[in-house]
Formats: C-alpha cells, structure tokens, sequence
C-alpha cells in the first residue's frame, strides 16, 4: 500500500495542467452528407466555441483537458448535443455532427427540438446511450450489457451472466447491429438458442454510440420481439496512430486506431481474459478463458460515397478444475464435487464480418450491406471427468449465416419521409448431438443421437412513411415489412408474416409530447429448434412450426428539460404473444428458458403457447450538467405464459418490481463518484422431482436434478437488490492520460435467494451413496446456494 501512494504522489507531482486540449469534427446535412458552413459549435455552459468553414469543418482549441458537452445548430437545422467528450493534451478529440433538417415553422406552432434522441417512426421506448455512461458505469465492467440495466424495463438478475430481459420477454428476442450490420450474439460463451452469457463481448473503446429500442421497431430491423440494439463503432482517426491500454477486473485489452491513407482509417482491438488463473487461484470448479478481436475500417471515396468494413470475433475455452475433485479437506469440497461432476466442457468461437456501401443522393441515402456470421458450439463430457472413459455428451453444431440487404432513405418535401429496402439470407446448419436425457412423456432415461443438416433461403421486404403536420407538432408514421423462407409451406408465403407498423407524437406544449406506437411483429425460430430431427426427418417441420407472433401497443408521455439536459418520461405498454413453441416433452413454452449454460430449442415443439407482457415504466435522466449526471428509473411489469392446460401462469420473467438509480459527480482535479443501486423483485421458480432425480440410473447419466415441470413456476424468490460504487481518477500529461478505477460490485455484501440446488451424499472420497431405505435411489442433499459477495476490483486505462 506504501509502494502504491508513492506512485500516486509521484504521477501528481509530474502531471502537466496545460491547456492544450482541442474539440475538432466537421458538420454535415445528414440528409445529404453535404457541409454545413457558418454552423455554430459552442461549449455547452460558456461562450466559448467555434463557427464551421466553407467545408463545415471546425476547432475549438485551448481547452483544459476535462470533459465537455458541445451544442451544435444552424437556421433551419435541429439543435444537437453532443455528450461527455473527453479532451486530453495528448490527442484532439475528433466529433462529427451531422445535423438534421427541419421544416420552418410558422404561426404559434412552437416546437422544442430535443437534445434527446427522438425518432419520427420510434417516438416511444428508444433510449441513447453515451460511451462514458458504459464506460464509468458502477458495477458494469464497462460492459454494455450491464450497463443497460439502469435503463427502465431491464431486469437484473443476481446470477453472473448477461442475459437481456427487457419488458418481460426472453433472452432469445434481443436483435443487434454494429454500424447497420447484424451481428447473432454480443456475449461470450452464449447460450445456444438464447443469447446470454457470462461477459460481453463488444469492446467499449470502440463504440462511439449506442440506440437501444426495448419495443416499437422501426420497419427496417425485423426477427426481433423485445429489443432491438443500433450500436454505432466510431471512425478511426485520420490524423495520427493512437494507442489505448487497458487492465480490468476480468481482462486485459490493447485499442489502436489511426489513418491507412489519405480517406481511410482503422479502428482495432484485442482482448484476453485472465478469469482462469483468478477463478484457480480461488478454488472455482471451472476455468474460463475469452479472447475477443474486433476492427472497423472505412474508406471516404468521395463526399458522397464511403465504404465501411468491420468485424469481431470470439474464441471462449470453458475448463474443468479437475485437481479439487481430489481436495477432500476443502470446505467446499462437496458443491465443487457437484459442480464437477455435471459440468461439460465447452469451447465455442464465432464471428461477424461485414461491409456497407453508403451512396448520399441530393435528398436521400442508399445503404448496401453484405455480411456473414458463424458460431462454432461444442460440448462434450466424459464419465468421471475421464478421457479414458466414454463421452456421456457429445454436442456440436454450426450456424452460418450470409446476408445481403438494400436501403433506401429518401428525405421529401413538405415535412414527408419515406424509406424501403429488401433483404435476403442464406442459412446453413449442423447439429451433431450424442447424450442421455430424461424423458418427462415417458418418465425414463432416453438417448438422444442424431445428425441434423439443412440450409435455407430467407427474404424479406419493408417500407415506411413519415410525415410532419400542424407545423411539426404532429408527426405520424407508417411502416409495414414482411418476412418468409423456404423451411415450411406455413412460412415461406411472406404475406403470412405481414408485420403493419404505426407511430404518432404530437406535442402538447414545447418540451412536452404525447407519443403512441403500435404494431406485430414476427420472429424465426431459432436453428435449433428447426434443425431437430429423428431417423424419419424433421421433427418440427412436420410439427408445422410457425414464426413467433407478437403484438405491442405503447404509450406515454415525454418531457425534454433542455436547459438542464433533462428527459422525464412515462410510457405504458402491452406485449401479446402467439405461437409461442411449446415444448412436447416437457409440457411448457421455451419462453421460460435461457438464463442457463447449454442449448435451448434441441427438442420437439409445436407454435401452440401463448402469452402476455405488461406494465408501466417511469424515467427521468440527467445527461452531464454542471458536473452531476443520473438515472433514477421504475418499471412495474407482469409475464405471463401458458402452461400444458393453456392457462396463464407467471412467466421466468416476472420480476414485477424493477428499481435502477444510478448518478454521480465530476469533481475538481479530475475525480469522480459514480454509485448504481438496483432492485429486482423475487423471480418465480420451479421445484426439483427428488424421487426421479435420484434414482441411480437417472443421477448417473445426468448429474444434476430433474426439474418437476408438472410445477412450473409456482415458487417465488426473494427481492434482489445490490449496490455499486465506483471512483475514478485522470491524470492528464502532454503526451498521455492516465485513468485509475476502483469500483465495488455489491457493496454491502447482499446475499441472494437462489433455489437450493439438489446434490447427493457423498462419502469422503467423493462417491455417491446409496440410500438404504430406498435401494436403487442415491441419499437426497440440498446444498445452500445463495449468491453475493462484495467484489472490489482496481482498473488501469493507459491513452498513448
């Protein structure tokens, strides 16, 4: 602790406090990409700024390095603000604006452009992310998928994983872009068919901005049914290479950027994990190892035409700690034991790559993408954890997917917009799956051996209109998109999937809009569901399975507190679902699963469940103003879905109550205090079957208990609720920046109900133990597994 104070001082006494810094971008008509000269870029508080050139080029130079809002506009433009950006001595910070056009308006018809993100065919339940509020998030090591959460209608869950529940809905209904293009998964080591998993995937030094839609989707993004995620990679920069370093509580990463010629740049990461050798030196029962490499390069050809080209990939490595099998005398002895025995071993890669074409017309955008993904999941397990013995599971599939799709923007007169564009995909997918499962029709051991293989062509189109009224007081908007492929004769008639969109704001008084939304909308799904079979064929394809059915209707009202970057909102929504799949053997809708390791779909279903969502959100946001920025947010919200008689039961979802605050204060000399407390209510959950699960034969394929479906959901847990802090300190020298954090997951130690997980007694050497009063049946244990440390963690972001 000497040794670290010493450091500290030391970086003080060398920091350099000049000011250097310099804020510098171009301003363009995002309708046409064409400059916007004279624009006025001010800094936001002051009187400080710059006005843009003859080529919309601007630069505020001497500024203290620090953080600062800038406010950009120009007569007959919307005003923008631009958030949280950080100057230092070592490099300019570079922002692009491109300002939106906006009809004259007349009479007393006064409207107050927001600073907030509002779209005229999503006025409703479309949130804007900032980097640094991912960046500095308390407790969400500055991962994207954490730092949500504060957001209303995202639930959190007391387990380590990322799994997104937005509004009640499943983890496998979240879609996500990069710069426009699809990207399947944002998580490492993904549950196959679901999504989730334990870490993210996508580097934060690399995004530059993120729209997340928890409902009411535009036309032009389908196969989604709770949220939809736009996230924007920022542009390399031209002017020089740059380097950033960064040690955290789980990884560690390197980001460069910088030109490749005179209208190309690069933007590039790498990322490796050290989970591995933290959970062998705590004694953990599994290993896991990420590695994660993503890039963007785009090319200016000219001012009316760019291309971009980017990519990210995963290789996750999930390992057995076979050596504690053999520590009789740890205290943990037995829950590792239980852990090890059941626990496959998993090695998973995937990847996205993908190009976009960009063509600005005098009044529109024509958008080409191309991209391909792949994922790559296997799983496998040996008898006692030994390679000598036979694999008891044997799992490996592929999913690949190719896509091309066209867009075109184009920006009318008389306040009308209008927008349309095709897509089309080629599918392939394997599944070589080998392993014993209880069967709950038959209430049996079974084996489940088969090779699946099939591709498919998917095809799609959409088209939507907008229009401003009243001297844009009112805005309304239609959109309509369908969908289809070859797999079934149900779903390659597109018209089966035909999804009609409609969105109205209008705006009671300046600030203040009243805003609705409505719509259906259809999901494919997921491969492995299409993709099970048996030695006749396609089991859910002659099941006639059908696309996912859900109808929404949101409404609420907004107010944009501009003089404060403020946004107080209240919406209330409906989510109705329909052909659900609904699971043969275990008699429920998947829609109760996906928050576990594994796959989820490998099985005989039909589109037979249904259910429903509900409830209320409220939220008020403070963007960075005088140094203070917060979130406080409240989402009441039911779930529920069908059982085997089809009555409506509480979903896995139905967390009810959601509570987010989340706020924090810049103070002098570059400190910072970020706190985020968030509270869940009390998921259901579902007893075990203790007589089926521990007969020997079942307990000896298996390793884990058998969930009594017959019971679904009818217990509840314990509220959830956790507290995170995080202090960050800059310093700032000529050539380079320095930031340090200590952040603290779950502060007060808070320990959260979780379902005892159901083990057998063992003897001291490990081995199972048979019960003498019920021969053929190993001795019944419950082993207490209630989750929550305090997690202290010290991260280091080195800026070259």
């Amino acid at each position: 602790m000497k040794h670290l104070f010493t450091f500290l001082l030391l970086i003080v006494a060398v920091s350099v406090y000049s000011q250097n810094g310099i804020i510098k971008g171009q301003v363009t008509n995002k309708r046409n990409n064409e400059s916007v000269p004279f624009a006025s870029i001010v800094l936001q508080g002051s009187d400080q700024g710059a006005s843009s050139d003859m080529d919309g080029n601007y630069e505020i130079t001497g500024l203290k390095p620090g953080v600062y809002n800038i406010e950009v506009s120009f007569i007959g433009f919307e005003r923008q603000v631009v958030y949280e950006i950080e100057v230092t001595n070592a490099r300019a910070a570079t922002v692009n604006v491109a300002l939106n056009e906006m009809a004259v308006l007349v009479g007393e018809a006064e409207v107050t452009t927001s600073a907030f993100v509002n779209r005229e065919d999503a006025p409703v339940s479309v949130r804007n992310i900032g980097v640094n509020e991912v960046k500095r998030n308390p407790g969400g090591n500055r991962d994207i998928s954490r730092a949500i959460r504060s957001l209303p209608g995202v639930a959190s869950t007391p387990s380590f994983r990322n799994d997104i529940l937005i509004r009640g809905g499943a983890p496998n209904e979240n879609r996500f872009y990069i710069d426009g293009i699809e990207i399947p998964n944002i998580n490492h080591f993904a549950t196959q068919g679901a999504g989730g998993g334990p870490v993210g995937l996508i580097n934060v030094d690399l995004i530059d901005n993120v729209e997340f839609y928890s409902g009411a989707f535009p036309a032009n993004r389908g196969n989604a049914l709770s949220s939809v995620f736009d996230f924007g990679f920022k542009d390399g920069r031209t002017d020089k290479y740059t380097l950033n370093a960064v040690v955290g509580s789980s990884d560690i990463g390197v980001t460069i950027e910088g030109p490749t010629g005179p209208r190309s740049s690069i933007v590039a990461s790498a990322r490796r994990s050290y989970l591995q050798f933290l959970f062998e030196a705590l004694g953990l029962p599994f290993l896991p190892t990420y590695n994660d490499f993503q890039f963007k390069w785009k090319l200016k050809v000219d001012d009316k035409n760019q291309l971009t080209v980017l990519g990210i990939g995963a290789i996750d490595q999930f390992a057995l700690n076979l050596g504690l099998a053999n520590d009789t005398t740890s205290e943990d002895f037995a829950s590792n034991r239980y852990i090890l025995d059941f626990l496959p071993v998993t090695t998973q890669w995937n990847y996205a790559v993908g190009a976009k074409w960009e063509h600005f017309a005098e009044n529109g955008l024509w958008t080409f993408v191309a991209s391909r993904n792949m994922l790559n999941n296997r799983t496998f397990k040996y008898e006692d954890n030994d390679e000598s013995l036979p694999l008891t599971t044997d799992y490996l599939s592929q999913e690949m997917e190719n896509k091309f799709r066209i867009e075109h923007k184009l920006y009318l007169d008389k306040g009308w917009k209008f927008a349309y564009g095709i897509n089309y995909e080629f599918a392939k997918y394997n599944n070589s799956s080998q392993f014993q499962q209880f069967s709950y029709a038959s209430g049996e051991l079974g084996t489940i051996n088969f090779y699946s293989e099939f591709d498919m062509h998917k095809y799609g189109a959409f088209s939507q209109v907008s229009r401003t009224l009243l001297g844009q007081r009112l805005v309304l908007s239609a959109g309509l998109r369908m969908d289809g492929n070859e797999y079934s004769a149900s779903m390659e008639n597109p018209l089966e999937q035909l999804s009609p969109r409609f969105a109205a704001s209008y705006y009671l008084a300046p600030g203040l809009s009243a805003n609705f939304n409505t719509g259906i909308y259809y999901q494919l799904p997921t491969y492995t569901i299409l993709g099970y079979r048996d030695q006749t064929g396609f089991v859910n394809q002659r099941n006639d399975i059908k696309y996912i059915r859900n109808k929404q209707l949101v409404g609420g009202l907004r107010y944009d507190w501009d003089e404060r970057n403020t946004v107080v909102s209240v919406e209330g929504f409906w989510k109705g679902y329909d052909r659900y799949p609904f699971s043969v053997d275990k008699q429920i809708a998947l829609a109760n699963l996906g928050t576990n390791f594994g796959v989820i779909g490998n099985e005989e279903v039909t589109s037979t469940a249904n259910g429903h969502a509900y409830g209320a959100e409220v939220l008020y946001q403070q963007k960075l103003y005088k140094g203070f920025y917060g979130i406080v947010a409240y989402t009441w919200v039911r779930s529920e879905f069908s059982d085997a008689s089809g009555t409506l039961i509480p979903s896995s979802w139905d967390s009810q109550h959601l509570v987010s605050l989340t706020g924090g204060k810049k103070f002098k000399r570059n400190w910072e205090l970020g706190c985020r407390f968030q509270y869940s209510g009390g998921l259901p959950a579902t007893p075990v079957d203790v007589e089926q699960s521990m007969l020997i034969p079942n307990w000896n394929a298996t390793g884990f208990a058998i969930t009594d479906f017959s019971q679904l959901n009818t217990q509840r847990l314990g509220a959830y609720h956790q507290l995170d802090v995080r202090i960050d300190k800059k310093w700032f020298f000529t050539k380079w920046s320095l930031n340090l954090f200590f952040d603290i997951q779950n502060l007060y130690g808070f320990e959260a109900q979780q379902p005892d997980e159901l083990d057998v007694v063992r003897n001291s050497q490990g081995t199972p133990i048979e019960d003498p009063n019920n021969p053929g049946s190993y001795q019944p244990v419950f082993l207490n597994t209630a989750a929550g440390s305090t997690l202290p963690s010290i991260g280091i972001i080195i800026e070259l």
